[in-house]
């Protein structure tokens, strides 16, 4: 007898609880032992005072048949109603209404059960105060209401003599009813699910004990007196026990209340029998108790209307504070290894790009050394320009993957030289179309000559993808780039003759490891994610890239940056490698990497020393002069950074020696490091000819105006 209807929006309508449900709650024989005592307690006290307070036998059968799986339920509702028939023999009443009583009693359990399971879910979870109300009105209302007009009707059609008014009479029968299903039904079903409840209560037993106790002793203060119309001080001890205590302690006390209220009232005693009862001949035949019963009802409402909503909703809010400070605990954990993990990437990143660049400083330096022998012919150099143009590729992918992985949005602002950034931007690009025979072209309009305030490192890279995209995907024809000033804006276009873009591409061009043909027989190389970088570049900057390809004839690459032109500044500070012999010491803990910028420097006439240490370079500048340092970081026994500091607080004039950090930590903050550290300039590796000519020049500039700044 499943009783299952159609699918709604909360539940089914079903009369028994599903098989799968968890089994909670007292036995079958509990619930119809309640039953027994209520039916007598109710039958007892018709009996002695001619009324009832409450009608909880319903209540009870129907907290059963929500709790029991069907097999059980059936049981109990069978024996329930065996027994309310042997009640009603008992009591003499007519063949006719003995019948009717237990038909009604058992449509009202069967309809309360329905709309139950329907409107207040599966689990009857009466902690959530939207449940509660949704039972009261959804569930007992109606299922109490259809009992009594079919009573109503029952009588009507019986002919039978009821002493008072009918009506009267029915609205005693709604009361009584409605109330005990909506205080014994909530708090059977919140006391067999006690276990939810263990960690809501906020109070220790001994103030459970002192609550409950209070709570008790108020209620028979009140009620047992018949002086003062005091009703309202039951009140306070029970919102404090609502909120100190658990929904079925709170439940069980308004349970005490009604039995202590209710026994009260019928002897004669308590606010409720002060109540004056207007003359009703009609009524005349009715026990005055029975009238005053009404008053009773109402305060019972408003006690079950209060209480019951307030200790749900402080259980609610005792949850969810802890589920708050469960979830904020969860949350700062995983920041703490979030932040952990975020240490863990930066140590990787710094010691990937350290380990990667040291040995491609060997393979690009010496590369760029030997494409510079004189004695090498057409193809031996052909073959080195093979090694260094591999070297360099692998230097840009592997500072891509850094650069990516690394994110960061830090802008480093300075003046730099539009065409020299130009040049070092598209020269790998334009050896690299050299190589496949297309024609490239860097024009500068007048406008865009001099210097200009950016980051010129962000700046270099974005143009640099952009380039080499242009070349990458050119077969033949051409690749310009023509770069104008516009206001205070820096443009740069990129144009090619290549493959083209159609729409679909054009919208993924930016995204990260995407590319044009991603397919095993692609016929470009590269990761996808030079434009991804570009475009990251260009967003720090500040700046906009716009596309205008068509598929099969070319793409147009217009960025925009923001660049406020500068002045040159006029500085005679420095000195140039040539103009006079200097002498340079070169820290660096690799051999290959000091006999490489020895053979560098001495190709600039000079002298060189070496350590290959931070303290061996603080010995050999503490007991000899030096024009120049060449300062590796990552070493042992002493590293750059605290050797650098070490010379820097020597005596004049070694501690002025100028400092260039020579390293393959190339990151902006392992540059800034470097010169919270004392040094002058930063170089990253891999390390070629020029690179280090440029450097040297900017770290004795560097240099020049630190002495001036100390001097002034």
């Amino acid at each position: 007898m499943g009783l299952e209807l159609v699918n709604a929006e909360r539940g089914r309508w079903r009369l028994f609880r599903h098989e799968a449900g968890r089994a909670a709650g007292p036995s079958p024989y509990t619930y119809v032992a309640l039953f027994v005592l209520c039916l007598s307690i109710s039958k007892w006290s018709v009996y002695a005072f001619g009324a009832t307070v409450l009608w909880p036998a319903n209540a009870v059968l129907l907290a059963a048949v929500l709790q029991l799986h069907r097999r059980q339920a059936i049981g109990v509702m069978v024996a329930c109603a065996a027994i309310n028939l042997t009640s009603n023999v008992l009591r003499g009443d007519p063949g006719p209404m003995m019948f009717t009583n237990v038909i009604l009693n058992m449509t009202q359990v069967v309809v309360a059960a329905v709309l139950a399971r329907r409107f207040c879910g599966a689990a009857l979870d009466m902690r959530r105060p939207w449940r509660l109300f949704r039972f009261a009105f959804f569930a007992a209302a109606p299922s109490v209401l259809l009992s009594t007009l079919l009573a109503g009707v029952v009588v009507i059609l019986m002919r039978w003599q009821v002493p008072g008014a009918l009506g009267f009479r029915m609205h005693h029968l709604f009361d009584m009813e409605l109330l005990a299903m909506m205080i014994v039904t909530p708090s059977l079903l919140l006391l067999a699910r006690n276990h939810r409840f263990r960690d809501d209560a906020k109070a220790s037993l001994v103030e459970t004990m002192a609550i409950m106790t209070l709570v008790g002793g108020v209620t028979l203060f009140v009620f047992s007196q018949s002086a003062a119309p005091v009703l309202f001080a039951i009140f306070p001890p029970l919102i404090l026990l609502a909120f100190r205590l658990g929904p079925p302690l709170t439940a069980a006390a308004v349970m005490v209340v009604a039995v202590i209220g209710g026994i009260a009232t019928l002897s004669g005693y308590g606010p409720i029998v002060l109540t004056k009862l207007t003359p009703d001949p009609v009524l005349d035949a009715l026990p005055p108790v029975m009238r005053q019963m009404n008053v009773f009802h109402l305060f019972l409402l408003c006690v079950v209307g209060s209480v019951l909503p307030i200790t749900t909703l402080s259980t609610e809010r005792r949850r969810l504070t802890a589920r708050l400070r469960a979830r904020t605990a969860a949350a700062l954990d995983a920041l703490a290894r979030v932040k952990a993990a975020r240490a863990v990437k930066e140590r990787f990143l710094a010691m990937m790009s350290h380990e990667m660049r040291t040995p491609l400083t060997g393979v690009t330096g010496y590369a760029d050394l030997l494409s510079r022998h004189p004695g090498l012919d057409v193809e031996g150099l052909r073959q080195v320009d093979a090694i260094r143009h591999s070297g360099e590729t692998m230097l840009r992918l592997v500072e891509d993957l850094l650069e990516i992985s690394r994110g960061g949005a830090e802008v480093a602002m300075k003046a730099v030289d539009v065409r020299q950034l130009a040049e070092e931007a598209v020269a790998p690009s334009r050896e690299w179309a050299m190589v496949k025979r297309l024609a490239f072209s860097l024009t500068l309009t007048p406008q865009a000559e001099g210097l200009a305030m950016v980051d010129g490192r962000r700046l270099r890279q974005a143009l640099h993808h952009l380039v080499n995209n242009a070349v990458k995907f050119t077969n033949r024809g051409e690749v310009s780039i023509r770069i104008d000033r516009r206001d205070d804006h820096l443009v740069f276009v990129v144009s090619d003759t290549g493959c083209g873009m159609d729409e679909q591409t054009r919208c993924g061009v930016f995204h990260l490891f995407e590319q044009g043909d991603a397919s095993t027989s692609r016929a470009h190389e590269g990761a996808g994610v030079g434009l991804a970088l570009a475009k990251s570049h260009i967003d720090c900057l500040g700046g906009a890239v716009d596309i205008d390809s068509t598929h099969g004839r070319g793409s147009t690459f217009t960025l925009t940056v923001p660049a406020e032109a500068v002045e040159a500044a006029t500085s005679d500070a420095g000195s140039r490698l040539d103009s006079r012999r200097m002498r340079v010491l070169v820290v660096d803990d690799h051999p290959a990497n000091r006999n490489l910028l020895r053979i560098m420097l001495q190709a600039a006439d000079c002298d060189i020393a070496e350590a290959c240490d931070g303290r061996e370079a603080l010995n050999a500048v503490s007991s000899e002069a030096f024009d120049l340092i060449l300062m590796d970081v990552r070493m042992p026994v002493m590293d750059g950074l605290a050797a650098s500091r070490a010379i820097r607080a020597l005596a004049d004039p070694a501690s002025q020696t100028p400092i260039l950090a020579v390293t393959a930590e190339a990151m902006p903050e392992d540059a800034a490091r470097c010169l919270a550290a004392g040094m002058d300039g930063h170089l990253a590796k891999p390390v070629t000819q020029a690179k280090l000519y440029a450097a040297i020049d900017e770290t004795l500039s560097a240099a020049a105006s630190r002495l001036d700044a100390q001097a002034a």
